[in-house]
């Protein structure tokens, strides 16, 4: 879901974090549901002196299907959006969290890859605000994350007064003003 934009505002990059970016998730959670049902096999073989198979499935079957669930739900209400003016993160159903900050604010944008996201093609695109460090400002599993850096430097740039991204020359300024009043 994108925000409203203001007149002459268009939207750089849509997205939500990588079905890719929650494999861990997946593993973790799955290797989890698995102790669990051993657990129950081996207290119900305690308890009854014979393992009872079907409540073992049953936790197999319940726990794998709440691992997906979740993995799911928090992938597709986590939704991402760059603008030509501003950064905008919103996650959340029922209650929303919603991050927004304005691109002359952001004064670095790097991104993180760890050896797995870089087989998958995901990582962390940590955008450094005015805020400060107390404000983390993050996409995170993003695929291509490299695009979504340059879409973020083209909306800077598109958005910059020279048209280049950074502040215009005492040159430009000069040429911009006309010549000296006598």
């Amino acid at each position: 879901m994108a925000p409203r934009l203001a007149p002459g505002e268009q939207i750089m990059f849509q997205g939500h974090p990588s079905w890719r970016s929650i494999l861990g998730f997946y593993i973790k959670g799955l290797l989890v549901v698995l102790v669990i049902a051993f657990l129950v096999g081996v207290v119900t073989n305690i308890a009854n002196g014979d393992t009872d198979t079907g409540l073992v499935v049953i936790v197999a079957i319940v726990g794998a299907a709440i691992v997906v669930l979740a993995g799911l739900i928090k992938r597709i209400t986590t939704h991402y959006t760059i603008t030509t003016r501003r950064l905008h993160i919103q996650r959340g159903i029922i209650s929303r969290d919603i991050q927004e900050t304005r691109l002359e604010r952001v004064q670095n944008v790097n991104y993180n890859q760890s050896f797995l996201e870089r087989i998958l093609q995901v990582g962390d695109v940590d955008f450094d605000t005015a805020a400060g460090d107390d404000y983390n400002f993050i996409f995170g599993g993003v695929a291509d994350p490299a695009d979504v850096v340059e879409k973020v430097d083209r909306a800077t740039h598109a958005t910059a007064p020279s048209g280049l991204g950074d502040e215009p020359t005492a040159q430009q300024q000069a040429q911009q003003q006309g010549p000296p009043q006598a």
